[in-house]
């Protein structure tokens, strides 16, 4: 598909890329779903962001790089995938948050040694995806492994705080996270499942 619209604001492509249908393939191992939940981070000016003032480090540098980049990075022993916006001079990204899970749903289970709970939450779906910051860190979204379709459409989209950078000042208050209305498919919230889980028909 066209990705050209992760090239432009990224608050714009946080709320496009809800619905959008990601895949993985390992070892001819497909899994995959659609975008329920993410959080837009704007770089330079934004205190939660890994580029806060144009820090760049060993562990962000794949936030200087073109949109489409996958830039993967651990936090408490779990994996955490965002996609590039913009290009190198604005490191900016979206965190792919949760999803619905669709495809290979028992290999999801087998990742994660579990029944429920599959993937509403970053570290959840990179597991059950399969995806890894040694593997994907510095991919590129539909050539390397992680792909991006067209999906569902939500009805509503709902904007709110993001979740765990409680010192980040007044960014804290930030409302930069985006999920689907009635999605039940995301994490921390309690959601009142809507028909069709939220997406039109």
């Amino acid at each position: 598909m066209d990705l050209s619209f992760l090239a432009g604001d990224t608050i714009s492509a946080a709320k496009q890329l809800l619905g959008k249908y990601i895949s993985t393939e390992t070892d001819g191992i497909v899994t995959g779903g659609y975008i329920t939940e993410v959080e837009a981070y704007l770089g330079a000016d934004d205190k939660a962001a890994h580029a806060y003032q144009l820090k760049r480090n060993k562990k962000n540098e794949m936030m200087y790089r073109d949109y489409r980049t996958i830039y993967v990075y651990t936090m408490h022993g779990h994996h955490c995938m965002n996609f590039i916006t913009k290009d190198e001079h604005h490191p900016e990204g979206v965190l792919i948050r949760a999803i619905e899970p669709v495809t290979g749903i028992e290999v999801m289970k087998a990742r994660r040694g579990r029944e429920h709970n599959l993937t509403d939450g970053p570290g959840k779906l990179t597991q059950s995806l399969g995806v890894t910051r040694d593997v994907y860190n510095g991919t590129r979204l539909n050539e390397d492994g992680v792909s991006i379709s067209d999906g569902k459409t939500p009805i509503e989209i709902i904007a709110s705080k993001r979740i765990g950078i409680d010192n980040k000042e007044e960014a804290v208050d930030y409302l930069y996270r985006f999920t689907v209305k009635g999605n039940p498919y995301v994490s921390k919230d309690k959601v009142k499942r809507e028909d069709n889980n939220g997406w039109i028909e």
